[in-house]
């Protein structure tokens, strides 16, 4: 295959993965929409393009094959960003897997009363939003620097999550009719804390490909430090964790 042939297949992965990163953020900013605004209408369609999503990824999964095929053609940049790609799709799209969720708790909780007004939620969510964007802007382009700067914000999101965590355990506390609401949330912004997770973790791999150096911001943080405050959760939520999609 010749250089610019190659070189049309890597733009088009790169187009590709621009379109996945698209959906994903679409479906995350849909997903809150329908929550804090209470539009169910917005959460079915989250639910209805999962498998547009799903579709895209298995494509990725082609085009990275095909160029892997011809890697002894490729020039490191292009290899590194292919292999980035490989190891950066499937959280991309477990990302859109956990908006899918959002959306339909958006669903149930729409059925009912508001709990509270919701200030420190949509906050959580906007964070949320931006370190998915920058995440994936920085993988696109292969900016670590645009990934160091990204992997900063996640300490602001567990901030959140553990505040959120402690006043929806009060209202659980508080009143036992508010128990059901108050659990959807609390897989909410577990969902919301696991994002910025992945978004963490897809800048990691594009510093690793970038400078060649491992690094390790908040995933085995996460494990022990909100382990104890997910089990939490998941306990007082019963058996409303069996409709979620797995980790």
């Amino acid at each position: 295959m010749d250089a610019f042939a190659l070189d049309a297949r890597v733009r088009g992965l790169r187009d590709k993965v621009l379109l996945l990163g698209g959906q994903a953020e679409d479906s995350l900013s849909r997903a809150l929409g329908a929550l804090i605004r209470r539009n169910s209408a917005l959460a079915e369609q989250v639910i209805r393009d999962d498998d547009t999503i799903d579709s895209v990824e298995s494509e990725i999964d082609e085009m990275c094959a095909d160029l892997l095929i011809q890697a002894a053609q490729l020039g490191p940049a292009d290899l590194r960003f292919v292999i980035g790609v490989l190891r950066t799709t499937p959280m991309i799209e477990r990302i859109a897997d956990h908006a899918v969720n959002i959306a339909r708790h958006a669903l149930r909780l729409n059925d009912e009363p508001e709990l509270k007004p919701y200030v420190a939620l949509p906050q959580m969510g906007t964070l949320v939003q931006k370190m998915l964007t920058d995440a994936l802007d920085a993988l696109t382009w292969s900016n670590a620097a645009k990934a160091r700067q990204t992997i900063r914000f996640d300490d602001k999101v567990d901030v959140l999550y553990r505040r959120l965590f402690a006043e929806l355990t009060a209202f659980m506390v508080k009143d036992s009719s508010a128990v059901v609401r108050a659990a959807e949330l609390l897989f909410v912004i577990k969902h919301l804390e696991r994002i910025a997770d992945y978004a963490t973790n897809i800048c990691e791999q594009v510093v690793y490909l970038a400078e060649g150096r491992a690094i390790k911001h908040t995933a085995d943080a996460w494990q022990s430090d909100d382990a104890s405050h997910a089990a939490s959760g998941e306990h007082i939520a019963g058996e409303t964790a069996q409709k979620e999609t797995p980790d």
